[in-house]
């Protein structure tokens, strides 16, 4: 998984796990084998988020051994789930290519599942394992990354049978390994055709400037620090230098909209017209400031406690607000406290309050840029709920603050997300982080300009056009299942026919 992409890793250990599943007796002893296999993969893939109770260590560095292992082990009850369904559906351990296209299928809607329970948290899917290779994260764009992982899992996961062959006494090897490579040579060869030719259109009259101030969590929030933080990015959006962008702009030529990452302003903004009217100067003059900060609402009543929002404001060079967006999902514990009356700690996050969810996502519809869907944080990471619905917008626009996570595989891995949605959706990807990696994407996935991990600049860009809108934009999830649902029948049919179809390989 990014950042490292160690695939003569991931697939053997899915060979392995496929065939300890096979081999196990009952679907008891493959539940077990699954749970392990997800332990250590959620386990590595996730260390980093112990980084988060460490930034206010006094009161949450005792917590953050248990939350990796806790969430690590929830985690891999999903994949658990998919060897006990495996061993369920298919009992012999002879199973062939049937066995393997039903074991994808389970993997993928245990997947797709994860992204549902609890709120959902669908972050490293396999599919996105191939986020080294422009071309192999193409297939996305129409069977989405749940659909990108079904063939992944299926083609590491297909040379088990020669055991089963080896077993039998079979010779026909060959044959295993020409269709496994053959697979991920057709996702290769469909993504470079896809992309061979194609450039990068841009917007005409818009010019983004992206300012990463790159401020250390532990120091985000501190009182007597905060006003300089604010300061630092204003000036930063008004004299910033960004010397790549002689690619992209003209130097004499300012930027039409300046945007700041989430919480970027750590005040409750709403309440403070004055803090509003500052940052309001780093808005172009016929442009605007587009930055994360907290809205809130007073307690209009004794009996009820005031309201606060992860939100994103469009503020313009008059001081205007002239739109807003509340953050829908919330991260639990880091934005809200489940099970708060039962738990003997607060949410990460700053402030005494809980963060309020917004009521439903909105497209930001505002003067000289085209209309965006704005996501928060790890809005971004599901597949298929990044737009409202309704009309399409032309970008994505994510605000982030990974600088809980320190220099590790989270921020990475976060950024990977957003490019799998520019490929599914066919738009780009404006992302904004405080400490990165902050960066512009087209709707081809292809990473335009970037700010790395730790630094601190400026990005002066040109937005990227929307293109076609790929078959997942138009279906969403429902191929992807659809697909899951089809060969897991096909898969189901070869098993029960026996050696000649089912035990192929």
């Amino acid at each position: 998984m990014p950042p490292v992409y160690v695939i003569p890793v991931l697939a053997p250990s899915l060979i392995g796990l496929y065939w300890l599943v096979q081999s196990s007796r009952r679907p008891r002893a493959a539940l077990g084998i699954g749970w392990a296999f997800g332990f250590g993969f959620f386990l590595i893939g996730l260390y980093w988020i112990g980084n988060a109770f460490m930034v206010d260590a006094s009161r949450h560095a005792w917590l953050a051994i248990p939350a990796v292992v806790g969430l690590a082990g929830f985690l891999a009850l999903f994949i658990a789930l998919t060897c006990w369904g495996q061993r369920f559906f298919i009992r012999s351990d002879q199973a062939g290519l049937g066995g393997v296209l039903v074991f994808a299928s389970l993997w993928t809607l245990s997947e797709w599942l994860r992204s549902w329970v609890l709120t959902g948290f669908p972050w490293n899917l396999i599919g996105s394992a191939w986020g080294f290779s422009d071309a192999m994260i193409q297939p996305a764009a129409y069977i989405g990354t749940y659909g990108l992982g079904l063939v992944t899992v299926f083609a590491f996961c297909y040379p088990a049978v020669m055991g089963e062959k080896h077993r039998r006494g079979g010779t026909a090897h060959w044959q295993v390994v020409c269709i496994s490579v053959g697979v991920l040579v057709i996702l290769w060869a469909g993504g470079v055709i896809r992309l061979s030719g194609v450039e990068t259109l841009y917007v005409p009259d818009v010019k983004l400037r992206l300012v990463q101030p790159n401020i250390p969590q532990a120091q985000k929030w501190q009182g007597e620090l905060r006003r300089g933080h604010v300061l630092r990015q204003l000036d930063m959006s008004l004299n910033g230098k960004d010397e790549a962008s002689a690619q992209t702009m003209q130097a004499k030529e300012g930027p039409t909209h300046v945007i700041w990452a989430e919480t970027a302003i750590p005040y409750v903004l709403s309440q403070d017209p004055a803090l509003i009217s500052l940052v309001a100067r780093a808005a172009p003059a016929n442009g605007a400031l587009i930055t994360g900060s907290v809205r809130g609402e007073a307690a209009t009543n004794t009996d009820e406690r005031p309201k606060y929002w992860n939100s994103l404001f469009v503020i313009d060079a008059t001081g205007e607000v002239i739109s807003t967006y509340d953050k829908v999902h919330l991260v639990p514990f880091g934005e809200y406290m489940p099970l708060q009356d039962i738990l003997p700690f607060g949410k990460l996050t700053a402030g005494g309050g809980q963060f309020t969810p917004g009521t439903a996502r909105s497209l930001v519809d505002i003067p000289g840029l085209p209309p965006f869907s704005p996501l928060i944080c790890y809005e971004i990471i599901f597949p298929g709920a990044v737009s409202t619905g309704g009309a399409r917008p032309s970008w994505l626009l994510n605000l982030t603050n990974d600088a809980w996570y320190g220099v590790s595989s989270g921020p990475y891995q976060h950024f990977v997300s957003a490019r799998m949605r520019a490929v599914e959706e066919g738009l780009p990807v404006v992302r904004v982080a405080n400490t990165g990696i902050s960066g512009v994407i087209d709707g081809y996935g292809r990473s335009v300009r970037t700010i790395g991990l730790d630094q601190a600049g400026v990005i002066d860009a040109l937005l990227p056009t929307a293109i076609s809108p790929p078959p997942f934009s138009r279906y969403h999830n429902f191929l992807p299942i659809m697909i899951c649902v089809i060969s897991f029948l096909i898969g189901m049919i070869l098993y029960r026919r026996g050696p000649v179809l089912g035990r192929l390989g």
